[in-house]
């Protein structure tokens, strides 16, 4: 039978992933969000790039801006994608920690410290990538 204070201590550990865990949560709705942008992109660019001759010539401007819009995208998934997988080991070396009691306070912070650098640097890449597009809507007035 467990004994009740490694048990406790057990708990205290799930409490502490807990947090990271909703992280990650938020991370899939970003990464989810980007995905969507990202494949809206690529859609119109197919129809742009099956257009033919004056048409397609005509189009030139926007074609450029996707291409510029699918980097900036990229990296913000990149980015982001990095982040989760740095979520990911803070939690496992909680519980690796743990496991072989060590404190892993000082790879956590860290991992933690680069994780929301990468989440910053992601949600930068996406501002931008919403300023390219909402230029665009705002040269057509």
């Amino acid at each position: 039978m467990s004994d009740p204070v490694e048990i406790a201590t057990v708990a205290h550990v799930i409490q502490m992933a807990v947090a990271p865990v909703f992280l990650l949560t938020g991370i899939g709705a970003i990464l989810s969000v980007l995905s969507g942008r990202l494949g809206r992109v690529i859609d119109r660019h197919r129809v742009l790039a099956a257009m033919k001759g004056v048409e397609r010539a005509a189009h030139a401007v926007e074609v450029s801006n996707l291409l510029s819009r699918s980097k900036w995208i990229h990296w913000s998934i990149t980015l982001c994608t990095v982040c989760a997988l740095l979520v990911c080991i803070v939690i496992a070396a909680l519980f690796i920690g743990f496991e072989l009691g060590k404190d892993p306070s000082a790879i956590i912070a860290v991992f933690f410290s680069v994780a929301m650098l990468t989440l910053i640097a992601g949600l930068l890449c996406f501002l931008r990538e919403i300023a390219i597009a909402t230029n665009v809507l705002s040269q057509d007035d």
